[in-house]
């Protein structure tokens, strides 16, 4: 798969949730999900302060126009834009990804809104682009990021300790974490069971 196929526009559909290319007509709505839980307040989060969204976007978007990621808005079943999230570290000479960037408004969380989306992003990404590896990273601080990661099935890879420094100063480690393709249909078997049986444990 060429790498122009990596950023091509394209939706991705389910019973709960919808992803959608990222446009910077998005940044208002996305502020609003943001809002939703006051998210910015997590330091080792990603999420930026609603009156910084629109700059947030922007810089995806570059980031897209680069070909490092193919970020997306995550709309709920009614189409409300309820979060986002993306591909990025996108190296399509191996070929793998990583997902990540991911937030939700606080009143979807821990729903089977991102069993979907994640079930949705997996099958693009094994089944179309032929990925060997899908890999996620973590702030040590982040739990229950962890504990989501983990129960889609994800191997703990290691810690990249002093990574990096949180948005409040404060050196972070990095948690790694990977599906391969050899695992992906025991991921995605376990993922549709969590969505037959509309629960999300």
């Amino acid at each position: 798969m060429g790498a122009p196929a990596w950023t091509a526009d394209i939706e991705f559909v389910g019973r709960h949730v919808r992803l959608e290319p990222l446009r910077l007509a998005h940044a208002g709505e996305l502020a609003e999900a943001a809002a939703d839980g006051e998210l910015w307040n997590l330091a080792f989060t990603s999420v930026p302060h609603r009156d910084d969204m629109r700059r947030y976007v922007i810089d995806a978007l570059d980031a897209r126009e680069g070909g490092a990621a193919m970020p997306f808005v995550v709309r709920d079943a009614s189409g409300t834009i309820i979060g986002c999230t993306r591909y990025y570290d996108l190296a399509p000479e191996v070929p793998r990804l990583q997902i990540g960037y991911t937030w939700y408004a606080r009143r979807v969380q821990r729903t089977l809104l991102n069993t979907e989306a994640k079930r949705l992003l997996f099958a693009h990404a094994f089944e179309y682009l032929g990925c060997a590896a899908v890999g996620f990273e973590t702030s040590h601080l982040n739990l229950r990021s962890q504990a989501a990661i983990l129960r889609l099935g994800a191997t703990f890879d290691g810690r990249r300790r002093a990574h990096m420094r949180h948005r409040d100063g404060s050196l972070r480690d990095t948690l790694v974490y990977s599906v391969i393709a050899e695992e992906w249909p025991m991921v995605r078997a376990r993922l549709d069971g969590f969505l037959a049986g509309d629960r999300d444990d």
